[in-house]
């Protein structure tokens, strides 16, 4: 298990402020594996663009936050913080309705730097987009 400690559904929800991107996407926590991930996000009329597709951008910030979220959840909260630094996306196939789900898996877990694969799906099990993330790990002050 990659993780800092056995994290459950509703842990990762508390450490979730209310009114914020998560909220207003329909960003959901499905599944946490011993080294994986699972976070998914409506494709609405939120979330798409303006030919009635899933919109590049939107795709980008529910692989972020799988990404984020994943390494928050690989250190000592009281001691360190994680961001996104960088972000690449591949979009790959369009999508129009239903949900995409992101399934984020380590290609590194170092001490300051950590580095995710992050494969996006659509209901039809058929891959939307393939992302990296690099999230940076510093210390709190």
């Amino acid at each position: 298990m990659i993780w800092h400690k056995d994290y459950k559904i509703s842990e990762i929800k508390n450490l979730i402020t209310s009114d914020n991107i998560l909220d207003h996407l329909g960003i959901e926590f499905m599944e946490i594996g011993p080294d994986f991930l699972k976070v998914r996000m409506p494709v609405d009329h939120r979330t798409k663009q303006i030919h009635g597709i899933l919109h590049g951008g939107a795709t980008c910030v529910l692989a972020e936050t799988a990404g984020s979220f994943a390494s928050l959840m690989c250190i000592d909260l009281d001691k360190y913080y994680a961001v996104g630094s960088v972000i690449t996306a591949n979009h790959l196939r369009p999508v129009s309705g239903g949900h995409i789900t992101a399934t984020c898996r380590p290609v590194h877990i170092g001490r300051s730097k950590h580095v995710w694969d992050i494969l996006i799906h659509g209901d039809d099990g058929k891959l939307v987009a393939k992302c990296d993330l690099t999230c940076a790990v510093t210390d709190k002050k």
